[in-house]
């Protein structure tokens, strides 16, 4: 694929998540390889410009206004790939050098690593005009306009920049900053781009020291590879890259333009659904202009199911008061707030409708009991809405305890905790293995009526209205969470009439398969467009 077929590529492209990012990748990339422009036989060969920089640097030292530094040429194990014929490999030391140091003594221009605007790659307006007696200790070097500044410290952020103007007073950067200011015959554009791109990163991604704050040495930075095209290649290169980064900035503000509206559509159509969810206001939450997250679609779901909104009320319904009565099961006086659900709904906490015990304690000292070893579900195996049975574990477990530990189809299963998300996930267990035991960490709630629904109360632990309540009675550390037995059994959940939860369960299965199917769609579709972006990288790089 030619450059030119590239661009076509653009519009398409860009629609894939992080494109830009990528696309921006690749244009450096194939500007670094010679593979962006093409090469002109009339160009003077990058061999006659380094003779002319390497004269350069010897009249400067000579007149001690830099530093003399002294490596030996790129080798063939240095050089990351091949580079056109007219083209030559060299270290940084050889295409620029750093203006020195000095202590301020007067009234200075102070460029720290916080002033450059790493998405842009530009000095921002965040440079300060400081004192002598103000300076801080790291505000050393010499800079000069022309000059490219290079942050050492962290440099996976690209805090770089070219210092494209004049500073009054005279400008000073910080330590952090590597000077690299281009001989005759280097474009300080493109050694911008050098330094930005892939294979540069890596080279400094591999030499980088530290840990908290990784970094490159100035020693290290000055002996990195550049590879070097004749001057005039160097200028159309740094056109067309230029070029073609404006046409991506173009397309990323269409891009966060399109995902601000869609975003204001999104909200406004589960605002719309949650005040009225009518089926023609669902029709708006599946439309392909909303791109409402699937994860946003299951919340809004669950929340309008358990406030008895996603299903129209029936006269003839039992009232749940009278079913639970019927049963010899209590409701409690502690009702939901006027208006949060129907009328004909009552509110239980889950003790009067569920008995909930604990599970097996692992690690326990066995020694002289008969035992036997069973399956048994842990936390990682209790999602929200559904059991991962991918790994289940065995555990030796005293014969005369197997009957107490052991599942029964329609069990509830909640979970302990662990990270925020596990706190309270609930699971509805559908006898898949027999016989299966639980673990402390995994509460079972058993309905104390065959005719209540385990996989209503399922629904609303899952809901945005059940997490809320296991998130504020939770015991809270450091990005962990968990919940007890008195807790579970506790907790107040509003009960519709028997016939209206089954139609409320078939509708949310319904809804739910719904969201399946559309967040199976968008991973095609992104697959679809991660291949395509895959095929042009490699066709454009010859990778392919």
């Amino acid at each position: 694929m030619t450059p030119e077929a590239f661009l076509e590529t653009f519009d398409q492209l860009a629609e894939v998540p992080g494109a830009v990012a990528r696309l921006r990748e690749v244009i450096l990339e194939l500007a670094v390889t010679g593979k962006l422009v093409t090469q002109s036989n009339r160009d003077e060969p990058a061999a006659m410009l380094l003779r002319s920089a390497e004269a350069e640097r010897a009249r400067l030292v000579s007149a001690d206004r830099i530093r003399s530094r002294q490596a030996p040429p790129i080798g063939p194990d240095e050089q990351p790939y091949e580079v056109p014929n007219s083209w030559a490999w060299a270290r940084l030391s050889d295409v620029g050098y750093g203006l020195g140091q000095k202590v301020p003594d007067k009234r200075f221009t102070y460029i720290d690593v916080g002033g450059i605007d790493s998405g842009k790659g530009h000095i921002s307006d965040r440079v300060e005009k400081l004192e002598p007696g103000e300076a801080p200790s790291r505000a050393r070097k010499l800079v000069v306009r022309g000059a490219v500044i290079y942050a050492t410290v962290r440099p996976y952020l690209l805090n770089i920049a070219v210092v494209d103007q004049d500073y009054d007073p005279e400008p000073i950067v910080s330590t952090a900053f590597c000077v690299l200011h281009p001989l005759a015959g280097i474009s300080n554009r493109y050694l911008f781009h050098w330094l930005r791109s892939r294979p540069f990163t890596a080279y400094v991604q591999a030499a980088m020291k530290g840990m908290a704050y990784p970094a490159i040495s100035d020693e290290k930075f000055y002996s990195g590879p550049v590879p070097l095209p004749p001057l005039a290649e160097q200028e159309r290169i740094v056109a067309r890259v230029d070029e073609l980064m404006a046409l991506c900035d173009r397309l990323e503000a269409l891009q966060q333009e399109r995902e601000q509206k869609h975003a204001a559509l999104a909200r406004a159509a589960l605002a719309r659904f949650n005040e009225s969810p009518t089926p023609a206001n669902l029709e708006f939450l599946f439309h392909t202009s909303y791109d409402i997250a699937p994860a946003d679609l299951r919340k809004a779901i669950l929340t309008l199911a358990v406030q008895g909104k996603l299903v129209p009320q029936n006269p003839s319904d039992e009232p749940a008061s009278a079913c639970l009565a019927r049963l010899g099961l209590r409701s409690t006086s502690q009702r939901q707030e006027p208006g949060v659900v129907p009328s004909s709904w009552a509110c239980v906490l889950f003790d009067d409708v569920a008995a909930v015990s604990g599970g097996l304690t692992l690690g326990r000292k066995l020694h002289g009991r008969r035992t036997v070893s069973l399956p048994y579900l842990r936390v990682a195996n209790v999602k929200r809405g559904v059991l991962d049975l991918g790994e289940v574990k065995e555990v030796l477990v005293p014969e005369d305890e197997v009957e107490r530990y052991t599942l029964r189809k329609n069990d509830l299963l909640m979970a302990e905790g662990g990270d925020w998300d596990k706190v309270g996930r609930a699971a509805v267990w559908t006898g898949k293995i027999s016989p299966c035991l639980h673990q402390n960490h995994v509460f079972r709630a058993r309905m104390r009526s065959e005719e209540l629904d385990p996989v209503w109360f399922e629904r609303y632990f899952n809901s945005p209205v059940g997490r809320s309540y296991f998130e504020s009675a939770s015991k809270q550390t450091t990005n962990l969470a968990s919940i007890n037995m008195r807790q579970v059994r506790g907790c107040p959940v509003p009960v519709p009439p028997l016939a209206e939860q089954r139609r409320i369960v078939a509708k949310v299965d319904h809804l739910m398969a719904l969201v399946d199917r559309l967040e199976a769609q968008l991973a095609a579709a992104r697959t679809a467009g991660e291949t395509l972006m895959a095929a042009v990288i490699a066709s454009l790089t010859g990778s392919g």
